[in-house]
């Protein structure tokens, strides 16, 4: 009888994770300029405590997509420039293609590397996948529904 338990208590426990994890997604806002900048890569904090350094802020992002922008990598400085500059950021609307990926674009009439990715805090530089996480857990909910 537990066995014919097992197998929908472990689909509706990943369903219910996975939705719950999506709905709460944030971004890194920052933006700092040279090597000793608390914003560059890589990325000096765990993404669990960033609010410990200022300038370094979690925020809610109701699109779901954080964007990191890199300038002044792609030539040669102005006199008052001290190094490429970093932003991370929640993006207001996806991209048109819906694709995660890195490229170099366009932004206020400069060229600049710009990455778009979509998922909670995805814009550091250490990403923990939601899948595995979820499935152990669903994993583990289930079989303490079978035992």
């Amino acid at each position: 009888m537990k066995c014919s338990i097992f197998i929908p208590s472990l689909i509706i426990s990943f369903l219910l994770l996975d939705n719950v994890m999506s709905l709460h997604k944030r971004c890194i806002r920052c933006r700092s300029r040279g090597e000793l900048g608390t914003c560059g890569d890589p990325f000096p904090f765990n993404v669990t405590e960033p609010d410990a350094e200022v300038g370094i802020h979690v925020v809610a992002c109701p699109s779901g997509w954080c964007g990191k922008l890199i300038e002044g990598t792609t030539g040669a400085f102005r006199s008052d420039d001290y190094g490429a500059a970093t932003q991370r950021m929640c993006l207001q609307r996806p991209p048109s293609d819906y694709e995660e990926r890195c490229a170099y674009t366009m932004w206020n009439h400069k060229k600049v590397y710009m990455c778009f990715c979509n998922g909670d805090l995805c814009n550091a530089a250490f990403r923990i996948s939601k899948f595995p996480i979820t499935l152990i857990i669903s994993i583990l909910l289930s079989l303490y529904n079978f035992l």
